[in-house]
């Protein structure tokens, strides 16, 4: 039966997209992200459907779709030459086969960022993209948080409708990015035209902030916990009453603090330092191998360079014998440990200037939405332009600051994202360009914004 409401959701989205294209859009975006073909059985899983819906996406654009004032941005011819770099150093990789292996979904994720905004040409066309991106990730975010909430979880235990540890479905990854959607579902409670906004809306994005919330709890993952600090520091900036939201913040941690599992807080204890945790002994121990491959290899070794890596790593661990603490020192040998950071990731795997590139793909977003944020806060057409553009900023800086502990520096869902913030970007160019136009235009809009 499950198989049968995949291929029958897919149709009908695609039936419907022939009547409307973008659709088709929206229907690989919702395949990248929630991967129906490998949750079902024999339907979907012996069909290209991701081959398929990208080709009728960029087809159907190629031949319908309008194409006036189209705009290629400073970042798109970024994402391009990130591209064609990671191309030339798979060529060259240390490990040829598993670079092989990573690489055919690195380059799609990177050519679909790119071909993305320039299918944005309208308002209601943005917010279905982002409509489509969260109730894809809700898709498994609901899943988690009624298992959390029913007493399930654990860390690497926690199972969102399949067992596999890739994609949206490994623990980490998913805290990173349910926390990172929460703007936008605020967004979406509050200036939605798809769904207008009423009590059941609201209802509704009330329960999906919540489940995003509980989804660190269930997969105990630590830096979960981390992305729900930057976000409450992010939306501190946007508060006007910010001694009461802060006492809010505090009241809510009060409540919510003893009644988490005895688990999830010894967990969370580890944060305050790494010599004594495994897993963050061995993540300090690959750093500090990347350092030194990085200095012999300056351009990077390729996808999955780190495999090479033979790792010496050093635990403190404290005996308490009465009153008398001993500190005792392990040493352990590992090899072949994953990155665990986007950061050296992208300089183990593509060297300095993989890594300067990639910074500057992000970093430039977060200072273009600041951009449009500051031009369109006060205006009353416009004001949802700003409001996005807040709400993407948001989400993209939960992303830089959680990717610090994952390695997740090709995650398509956050490509979506950079294509998403180009896309608002542009159209905001093609807004002020067609007021400036506009008989009786004066001096509301003085300079027409640059898309990056």
């Amino acid at each position: 039966m499950r198989d049968l409401a995949f291929v029958g959701f897919l149709l009908a989205l695609i039936g419907m997209g022939f009547r409307r294209p973008f659709l088709f859009v929206l229907a690989y975006v919702y395949v990248d992200i929630v991967s129906p073909q490998r949750l079902t059985y024999i339907l979907l899983n012996s069909v290209p459907i991701s081959l398929i819906l990208v080709s009728l996406a960029v087809g159907s654009w190629a031949l319908f779709d309008d194409k006036r004032d189209t705009r290629v941005t400073p970042r798109q011819v970024m994402l391009l030459m990130l591209l064609v770099y990671c191309g030339i150093t798979t060529t060259q990789a240390d490990f040829p086969l598993e670079a092989a292996d990573k690489w055919s979904w690195v380059w799609k994720a990177l050519a679909f960022a790119i071909f993305l905004p320039l299918t944005l040409r309208t308002r209601l066309r943005i917010e279905s993209l982002v409509l489509f991106m969260v109730l894809s990730a809700a898709s498994i975010i609901i899943v988690g948080g009624i298992k959390t909430a029913a007493g399930g979880g654990g860390y690497g235990s926690l199972n969102l409708m399949m067992d596999s540890n890739s994609g949206l479905y490994e623990g980490s990854i998913l805290s990173t990015v349910a926390i990172a959607i929460i703007p936008l579902i605020a967004w979406l409670a509050r200036y939605g035209t798809i769904y207008v906004p009423d009590w059941r809306v609201r209802l509704f994005a009330a329960a999906l902030i919540f489940a995003c919330l509980l989804i660190p709890v269930g997969t105990q993952a630590r830096t979960g916990l981390i992305c729900i600090g930057v976000l409450g520091v992010t939306f501190l900036r946007q508060t006007k009453r910010r001694v009461l939201y802060l006492g809010g913040l505090a009241a809510v941690a009060l409540v919510a603090i003893p009644m988490l599992p005895a688990s999830f807080t010894t967990r969370m204890n580890t944060i305050q330092g790494y010599q004594a945790d495994s897993s963050a002994s061995t993540r300090i121990a690959v750093w500090q191998w990347t350092l030194g491959y990085v200095k012999d290899h300056p351009y990077g070794g390729g996808f999955e360079a780190y495999r090479q890596n033979k790792l010496r790593i050093v635990k403190h661990a404290t005996v308490t014998t009465g009153e008398q603490q001993d500190v005792s020192s392990i040493v352990e040998y590992d090899q072949a440990r994953a990155y665990h950071s986007a950061y050296f990731e992208m300089l183990g795997e593509q060297g300095y200037p993989g890594l300067v590139l990639w910074l500057v793909i992000h970093l430039s977003g977060l200072f273009r939405m600041e951009v449009l944020r500051t031009r369109y806060r006060k205006s009353q057409e416009d004001g949802w332009i700003a409001s996005l553009a807040i709400a993407l900023q948001q989400g993209h800086l939960i992303y830089l600051i959680g990717s610090l502990f994952v390695g997740i520096a090709f995650q398509p869902f956050v490509y979506m994202l950079v294509g998403l913030q180009i896309g608002l970007d542009t159209y905001a160019a093609r807004r002020a360009k067609e007021a400036q136009s506009q008989p009786g235009f004066g001096s509301v809009r003085k300079a027409v914004p640059q898309p990056s």
